[in-house]
């Protein structure tokens, strides 16, 4: 057991000497999140991190810069920094395959001297969980390497120094979710690197789920309908501009019947440049024709 943990002990010294000094603050003071160094000039972090074009990066040596952004997509909850990286060495993006049981360290940079970085092991791969736009990101890897407030966008790797994932979400208990460095991982950040970032047609509204829009019709008197409920509108979107009201059921969209999020979403991928809806206002029908920018 003792030759055990000193060779758990080596393997986290040696991990955080080798990545550390690849991995940033993303944010002012304490920051909202962090990151990780892929090339010269270029910085991987969540989505969720930033909130605007610019945003502060500061580096293991205490450096600070201030970074923009070269691509980002928000319903994969990443994006991609352009930022002086002088001194940052990027981090390997090696082929690996983390499996159920597989030693990893979770890195993050708080404010102080050094990176954060904590050890534990894949519990379960092939995991999926909801965007900060409600899309939902499947096969993430879930482990057990503890991570405190603004470790996400931060590198998890396993004992070789190997990228394994990008920190993302939390579930809570103790466990934690990162998107695997895998193919398709890389092939989006290098199309984000390129300034290629993704268009999804989106409507501009807050929808609460079928089994809550049931209740809350049935609160005010009207009959139950399965469909989505529009909690908010964005002020001059697509579906304002069509004229859709907070209180107005979502029931069907471009001929697919609306019982989840994710049939919408649906809708909205098969859309081009229209989206026809059918909608319940209090209990009148109606045929709405969303209509969405040029690209």
């Amino acid at each position: 057991m003792t030759n055990v943990i000193e060779e758990l002990e080596a393997a986290l010294r040696q991990v955080t000497e080798r990545v550390g000094p690849s991995v940033v603050r993303i944010g002012r003071g304490r920051g909202r999140g962090a990151g990780v160094v892929l090339s010269d000039g270029v910085v991987l972090t969540n989505a969720h991190n930033l909130r605007g074009e610019e945003t502060t990066v500061t580096f293991a040596d205490g450096r600070a810069a201030v970074g923009t952004v070269r691509g980002v997509d928000g319903d994969g909850d990443i994006v991609v920094l352009a930022v002086d990286t002088t001194g940052a060495p990027p981090i390997g993006w090696e082929p690996t395959d983390a499996s159920v049981g597989t030693a990893v360290v979770a890195l993050s940079s708080p404010p102080g001297h050094g990176p954060r970085a904590t050890l534990g092991f894949v519990s379960a791969v092939g995991q999926t969980f909801r965007g900060p736009r409600g899309r939902r990101i499947a096969g993430s890897i879930e482990h057990t390497a503890p991570l405190t407030r603004g470790s996400s966008g931060g590198p998890v790797v396993d004992t070789a120094g190997r990228l394994v994932g990008i920190n993302t979400n939390r579930v809570g208990d103790g466990f934690y979710l990162a998107m695997p460095a895998d193919a398709d991982l890389k092939a989006r950040v290098d199309a984000l690197t390129r300034g290629e970032s993704p268009r999804r047609l989106r409507l501009g509204v807050a929808l609460v789920p079928g089994h809550a829009a049931r209740r809350l019709r049935a609160a005010v008197g009207l009959p139950e309908r399965d469909g989505l409920l529009v909690r908010g509108v964005e002020e001059d979107g697509p579906a304002a501009r069509a004229g859709i009201r907070q209180g107005d059921l979502l029931v069907t969209a471009g001929g697919t019947t609306l019982n989840t999020h994710d049939d919408l979403f649906a809708a909205l991928d098969a859309a081009t440049g229209e989206l026809p809806v059918k909608v319940v206002r209090g209990v009148d029908e109606l045929d709405v024709t969303i209509a969405f920018d040029a690209a």
